[in-house]
């Protein structure tokens, strides 16, 4: 099916569900009324983009008829205005291929956040506190919830790992591209000579699954309880509160000691547990799916390196799609929209480009 035949459809539906809104006994039945409410709403954009496309194609060919008329004033007016509506279609076009876009299920979703220092000592570790307070900004800026799951401090006040879970409107939209490796170059306020050094931290961000997401047979996890560590290994708990799971098939082991609760540790480790392997089962049907596809802005892969913040130049620059912004300060202080917006702007560019060829 071509794009318009699917732009054809979609009215229809449109039409049919307005039909539908205005008999006075749908209100009767709530939870139906809720479901056509819903859908009507989810095509109301389209429909509406798609009838402003059809508008200025009858605009076009009123416009192209005036071309032939005998007064060359007129011509000249019909032909400055078809180079507006051309300008105005192409637009439009675009907008429409966006929006057949298929959303991604996982938008909606909270997630879970988990950066680890890499290479770089002490100066790594720091960095990681810097970028737990950089997300932990930008979600209170969003009016989101953080909230701490597990944490592993060094002596010297960073972060060896720490992980975290972010709840409220469209997180995973908002923060799925910042996973990969945070680069950073700085003078640490241990250099006694001034020199830069470059230092690493992988950042993931996981959709947190529920239960009815990711089955978990209980034969297959090994629980183990410890005693609750701080810095530097000292000890911070005389009970065994600490939680070790692992997840037997995968290999997967989770981690969480910030209660003093046995049973609340273990609650957020298998979220955690839960929402790594979602984030597997994600990996693996997209590999089978999508071989041969790389999109524009990166996988988000761990590995990948995706940003580097040059503190003597105050820039932050990002690798996928070249942006280079001098607002390091800002950004630290949970300024993320000016990095996050093109991101998100140019995989919706990526994927309207693939509606468009496939179509």
């Amino acid at each position: 099916m071509n794009m318009l035949a699917k732009f054809e459809e979609l009215e229809a539906q449109f039409a049919e569900l307005e039909e539908r809104l205005s008999m006075p006994e749908i209100y009767q039945d709530q939870k139906r009324y809720s479901e056509v409410a819903k859908a009507h709403a989810g095509l109301e954009d389209i429909v509406h983009t798609y009838r402003e496309y059809k508008a200025i194609l009858d605009e076009q060919r009123e416009h192209q008829e005036l071309l032939e008329d005998s007064d060359s004033e007129i011509r000249d007016l019909a032909k400055a205005e078809l180079d507006t509506l051309n300008v105005r279609l192409e637009e439009i076009e675009t907008r429409l291929a966006q929006l057949l876009v298929p959303k991604d299920p996982m938008d909606d979703k909270p997630v879970i956040l988990e950066i680890r220092a890499g290479t770089g000592g002490e100066e790594a570790a720091l960095f990681a506190g810097d970028l737990l307070r950089m997300y932990t900004r930008y979600a209170e800026n969003m009016g989101w919830n953080v909230e701490l799951l597990n944490s592993n401090q060094t002596g010297g006040g960073g972060f060896k790992e720490v992980i975290g879970s972010i709840k409220g409107e469209q997180v995973y939209r908002r923060l799925k591209f910042e996973s990969g490796v945070h680069r950073v170059q700085r003078v640490p306020s241990t250099e006694s000579q001034g020199r830069i050094h470059t230092s690493a931290v992988t950042v993931a961000i996981l959709p947190e699954a529920e239960e009815v997401d990711v089955h978990i047979d209980p034969q297959e996890l090994r629980v183990d309880v410890f005693r609750a560590s701080g810095p530097g290994g000292q000890s911070v708990n005389t009970t065994d509160s600490a939680v070790r799971i692992t997840h037997v098939p995968t290999g997967l082991v989770v981690s969480c000691q910030d209660e003093k609760s046995q049973h609340k540790n273990r609650a957020k480790a298998m979220t955690v547990l839960r929402s790594r392997l979602l984030k597997m089962k994600q990996e693996q049907a997209k590999a089978e799916q999508d071989q041969a596809r790389k999109s524009q802005v990166g996988s988000g892969d761990r590995s990948e390196r995706i940003r580097t913040y040059n503190f003597p130049q105050s820039r932050i620059t990002d690798h996928r799609i070249n942006l280079s912004t001098h607002n390091l300060e800002s950004v630290l202080a949970g300024g993320l929209d000016e990095i996050i917006d093109p991101l998100i702007q140019e995989m919706r560019n990526t994927d309207a480009n693939d509606v468009q060829a496939v179509a």
